[in-house]
């Protein structure tokens, strides 16, 4: 492979909404460099990016997929990433890998909410990026409308490119430069060298963003695309700086984006595959690597030894035999080197930030289909998991159910596909089981006595406890207040026992007991015939008793929840959510957004995923965590104690 110095090198990010033409301007990059022999097709399933059997049934990218190509002596990377919302932490970790940005704009869609949102993504990173306005060969387009709505939902600080520079970009290039606006003002003549100079100055601060405009599809538009990657796109060693942190006092330093300086190097994503195992995809900002050596794990605080070194054309991997500052390698097999993780060289102590990933928003229980499937669902589901850092896996203790959680019902799907078809396991996906506890609303006193004569020695425990309610929270407290000796100290644990194990059953539903102080204050007992087994009986049966005489409440988790909105779906979500039971506790204002507070039953949130995306068009985002527990209203309560009922009777 041709070796590359820093300066000579690009990489960018595709970004879009879902269907802008991200994957088919990758194929028309790759065919104009010649790095392909003819351009593939995603309604036919043989792109370079597009490569999983996933996505070429969807038609769509699931997971980002690294490229690259020569031009005009320069060597580019470029990531091509999904589109949908449900894949959205392919996005977030691939433009931590990169140095720009090309925003692709349907011309015919304008501004969609995945533009919004990936806008905003580059926006917090300072990312410089070029916009290129696509599919401009379908009727009913219009390059000017597309321009307005451009700077009304993103940005005015736009300018449409065209070569030479024209006379209406003049102006706002040079508003960005002091020496060239004090030229411009005095009416002398701008060249097109201390233009574009300017240009790419303006580019690499986030002051210009220039638009090109054309058809992917028709290669009309992607030369000069491809000509400004080069002209105007930072290469890594003009690229802003980056924050990092001392390993061992977290005081911030800068790293210097040089092939002189020490290795640094950041892992943006792991891939995970049956048989080759897993992939570790790195940037690196600074230093070299050689294949067969070693890294330090900064993060880990361990070292790596490895073999060889890739640079990926979609799933192709070719070996290559050293890298520098500015490439994007994937290496294979590493033992103790995940996502988040920086690398270094030896002695070198600093950490880059890790990425932030959204917290998973829609979830359903998972179960093995077969005895084999079971085997194997753990370690599987922990590659899975290793790969995607949006998607979660939990065991709920209390329903005993296996759940599964990701940012939509395509994410999980897909993953359930991945499942069968990499890793030969096939589970059943449901709705989660929501975790109800049981609890009572007022004190009793009740004895619970225990007497079994069958011949021979008998069984024999008789306890009074009374049964308290706590506040939300407090879970359980046993008191002992036995005196006189009423009841022998050994057996005391025995009654605390019974009552727990009873408590684990539920009373009135099935549904563990929370939330409740049992005071143990007398009872008798058998010299002979008195047991741990008799005591644990009767403490059983004196707290079911005692729990039907004090008003029996289901409790349902309550959860906090924020919701991401514009103004215009104020009034529709605030209605939808107190039809969920829920109450809205507040806005605030953020940016262009509103942030609606709410507290909802979570027996009320496992389709708001769908329901949300369905009232906004796409537009809104929430997050979910848990709040407290309250009591269940008692038409609902009766419902679900019937159909236990019901289920019980069945058994």
């Amino acid at each position: 492979m041709e070796v590359f110095l820093p300066d000579k090198k690009r990489n960018f990010v595709l970004v879009s909404h879902a269907h802008a033409g991200k994957t088919t301007l990758s194929e028309a990059l790759l065919s104009l460099t010649g790095a392909i022999s003819r351009k593939g097709s995603v309604m036919e399933g043989n792109t370079v990016s597009d490569y999983t059997d996933e996505e070429k049934e969807r038609k769509i990218s699931i997971s980002s997929s690294l490229m690259n190509f020569t031009y005009k002596g320069n060597f580019i990377q470029m990531i091509d990433t999904p589109g949908y919302a449900d894949f959205i932490g392919e996005v977030v970790s691939s433009i931590r890998a990169v140095d720009a940005a090309v925003v692709l704009i349907d011309a015919f869609n304008g501004i969609e909410v995945g533009t919004e949102r990936v806008w905003e993504m580059l926006d917090n990173l300072n990312l410089p990026r070029l916009v290129f306005i696509n599919k401009l060969d379908k009727e009913n387009t219009d390059l000017n409308r597309t321009l307005d709505e451009i700077k009304n939902g993103l940005s005015k600080k736009i300018i449409l490119i065209q070569d030479p520079l024209s006379n209406e970009n003049i102006e706002t290039i040079a508003e960005s430069n002091d020496v060239l606006l004090d030229k411009y003002l005095e009416g002398k003549e701008i060249s097109q060298e201390e233009l574009k100079k300017s240009l790419k100055e303006a580019v690499a601060k986030g002051e210009i963003y220039p638009v090109f405009n054309g058809s992917a599809l028709k290669d009309k538009g992607v030369k000069e695309l491809l000509d400004a990657i080069i002209e105007y796109l930072p290469s890594p060693i003009e690229r802003s700086k980056i924050k990092v942190k001392e390993a061992d006092s977290d005081e911030e330093k800068e790293v210097e984006f040089k092939e002189s300086q020490p290795l640094y190097g950041f892992v943006f994503k792991s891939i995970v595959d049956p048989y080759v195992g897993q992939l570790s995809m790195i940037r690196l900002f600074s230093g070299k690597l050689e294949a067969n050596t070693s890294f330090s794990n900064t993060t880990r605080k361990s070292k790596e030894r490895f073999g060889q070194i890739y640079c990926l054309q979609g799933k192709e991997q070719r070996s290559i035999a050293d890298v520098s500052c500015g490439d994007i390698i994937a290496i294979a097999k590493l033992k103790d080197t995940h996502t988040n993780d920086t690398i270094s060289s030896e002695n070198n102590r600093l950490l880059f930030e890790p990425i932030s990933f959204p917290d998973p928003i829609f979830s359903a229980s998972i179960k093995p289909k077969t005895r084999q499937d079971e085997e194997k669902i753990s370690v599987t589901l922990s590659k899975l998991t290793s790969g995607d850092l949006t998607f979660k896996v939990n065991r709920d203790p209390q329903t005993k159910e296996m759940v599964i959680s990701g940012m939509g019902d395509q994410h999980l799907n897909v993953m359930v596909e991945k499942m069968k078809k990499r890793f030969n396991v096939a589970v059943d996906l449901g709705t989660p089981k929501v975790p109800y506890k049981e609890t009572v609303a007022k004190s009793t006193k009740v004895q619970g006595k225990y007497k079994k004569q069958s011949g021979g020695r008998g069984q024999y425990g008789d306890v009074w406890i009374e049964l308290e309610p706590l506040q939300r929270g407090g879970d359980f407290e046993f008191v002992n207040k036995i005196v006189g000796g009423a009841i022998p100290r050994s057996y005391i644990p025995s009654v605390e026992k019974g009552i727990k194990n009873a408590m684990l059953e539920g009373i009135i539903a099935g549904y563990p007991v929370s939330d409740i102080r049992i005071t143990l204050y007398d009872g008798s007992y058998h010299d002979v015939d008195s047991s741990d087994i008799a005591f644990q009986i009767a403490g059983a049966m004196a707290f079911r008793k005692a729990f039907q005489e004090s008003s029996p409440v289901l409790l349902e988790p309550i959860m906090d929840v924020e919701i991401t909105i514009s103004d215009e779906f104020m009034g529709s979500i605030s209605g939808d959510i107190n039809s969920r039971r829920g109450r809205v506790m507040g806005m605030e204002s953020r940016a262009k957004y509103q942030a609606l507070k709410a507290q909802v039953p979570l027996a009320e949130m496992f389709t708001y995923a769908a329901d949300l995306r369905s009232m906004t068009g796409g537009r809104g985002s929430y997050s979910m965590s848990f709040s407290r527990y309250e009591i269940v209203p008692h038409k609902i309560t009766q419902d679900i104690v019937t159909k236990y009922q019901q289920a019980k009777k069945q058994e």
